[in-house]
Parts: structure tokens; sequence; C-alpha cells
């Protein structure tokens, strides 16, 4: 299985987004909650680079001290309040005990990545971490999930469940062609925004998962 942290796995209640307002604040970017939450799900560094693009272009330089302030606002706030999605370590236990590998995969780098899992003390629950940067392109690209496969040894699309709750999970899941394609009303969609994507269920979050297997 690969399942998507924030607003998946980890409780997002707005801190990504308001990290993202902040970030773009800090450099005289303005954004709508709306833009901000079209790029969710996406590589963060991708999707700052959308955000600033109006005002600044490409200047890489400015993503990434945009960047480098969205860290800093994000780190606040994860070393104080990182918390599972409420069954989440339930049914990473469940997953364990039948045998079925786990990877985490995320738009953040590896640096903010391994201070979330730091934070919830998750070094031992999966089997493999992918980030954003561990790829060329983020999702909707397919990469992450392929890069997946690859920590895991799995070479069959077809014997892979992909989760998570943005319209990006879902198109990165197709993209790569898994079977199973599961989104979850636990973070940045709707049930509208993910009802128009390609999928094969919608949950209300990732405890309900082990029941998929029944």
């Amino acid at each position: 299985m690969v399942s998507d942290m924030a607003g998946t796995t980890v409780k997002d209640s707005g801190e990504v987004a308001r990290a993202f307002s902040a970030a773009l604040a800090d450099h005289g970017v303005e954004a709508s909650a709306e833009q901000i939450n079209a790029v969710r799900g996406a590589s963060k560094r991708e999707a700052i680079a959308t955000l600033v693009a109006p005002k600044y272009g490409t200047d890489a330089r400015r993503v990434e001290a945009v960047y480098a302030s969205f860290k800093n606002h994000l780190q606040r706030v994860f070393t104080r309040e990182a918390e599972p999605v409420t069954g989440a370590v339930e049914t990473f236990a469940w997953l364990r005990e039948h045998h079925i590998k786990l990877v985490l995969n995320t738009g953040f780098d590896r640096d903010i990545t391994g201070m979330l899992i730091d934070a919830l003390q998750w070094r031992d629950v999966a089997d493999a971490v992918i980030c954003g940067d561990d790829v060329p392109q983020g999702r909707p690209a397919p990469y992450m999930i392929f890069h997946a496969m690859e920590a895991t040894g799995t070479v069959d699309v077809r014997q892979v469940l992909n989760v998570g709750d943005t319209v990006s999970d879902l198109q990165a899941a197709r993209n790569a062609g898994v079977a199973v394609n599961v989104g979850v009303l636990s973070g940045a969609h709707s049930r509208e925004q993910l009802a128009r994507e390609p999928h094969t269920h919608l949950i209300t979050s990732v405890a309900a998962l082990p029941a998929l297997w029944g």
C-alpha cells in the first residue's frame, strides 16, 4: 500500500495551507485559499513555483527563498502539533499483521518529512518513505508510486493500492495504473472534488482501509 501523509495519515487542520500563505506573504505574494488548495498534494517546491509565478515568473532563487520560509513556518507547527489521523496507527498495525507492505509518500522534501516522522515517532511504521525530492517530478506524475514499488520490490502495479486526500493523489495513481485508487475525506479536498477524479473507492479515512480487504 502506498499512502500519502498530511491529510491522509497525519492530521491537517489547515496547518499546511497556513504555512503556504505565511511563506508567500513573507515575500509579498498574494494567493487565495482556492489557489493554494488547487496545488495541494503536489511537490511543495512545484506548488510554490506555481504560486509565485504570476509575480516573479520562473525566478528559481525566489522559489527557493519562499520554500525556505514555508519550511520554517511548518517546522514550528509540526514540532508542536503533529498528530496521526484517528485510526491510522491501528491501520498500520493491521497492514503489518497481514504482511502488507506500506510505503508513505509525500510532496514534502526529505528534511520536512524527517522532521514530521520524528515528531510522530514513526521511524519504524513503514517499509519505505518516498519524498517529493526523491523523484524528478511530483504528483500528478506517477514517479513516487513507481519509486515506492522499487523500494519494496513490487513489480506489478496491479498489486498496488494507493490512498490520498487530494486530486493529485488520485491522478498520480491513475497515471501509475494501480489496481486500487482510494480517496479519503480527512484532508484537503472535498468529496465533490475527489469524486470528479479517477478512483475505485472514496472512504472517510484510512481507518476504513482494512474493510476494503474484507
